[in-house]
């Protein structure tokens, strides 16, 4: 069986209740200060940018008058090799310099861990 950490290992019980005993458990808090930035994902505006490369090939194949040379398929096909490209180059460096902008407006915050466990016990 996995989870979003991967496949749990065999040497491990599977703990589907851990019944803790309050008065014997301790809590430790501690607080980190952490940036905080946005950030632009970067899938979606290559994603986009391809989109637009071949929005603009279907575009300028039709715009121009046929050529007896080569079918409109032939034209679409060189275009669409040249403006998704294109595209995809120009959503990259809109995304790099929307990341660039969004890096100045960087802001901090207060991250706070909680560990519980149970105190060391002395044995002897």
């Amino acid at each position: 069986m996995s989870d979003a950490n991967g496949p749990e290992p065999a040497d491990r019980p599977k703990v589907e209740r851990m019944d803790l005993d309050p008065d014997r458990v301790e809590t430790e808090v501690t607080n980190d200060v952490v940036s905080v930035r946005r950030s632009p994902r970067y899938g979606s505006f290559l994603l986009l940018g391809t989109a637009l490369g071949v929005l603009v090939a279907l575009v300028l194949t039709f715009a121009f008058p046929q050529n007896e040379e080569f079918d409109r398929s032939q034209v679409f096909g060189f275009l669409l090799l040249w403006c998704a490209a294109g595209g995809l180059l120009l959503g990259g460096v809109v995304a790099l310099v929307l990341d660039r902008v969004l890096a100045r407006r960087r802001g901090t915050a207060v991250a706070e861990h909680e560990s519980t466990h149970y105190p060391d016990e002395d044995t002897a």
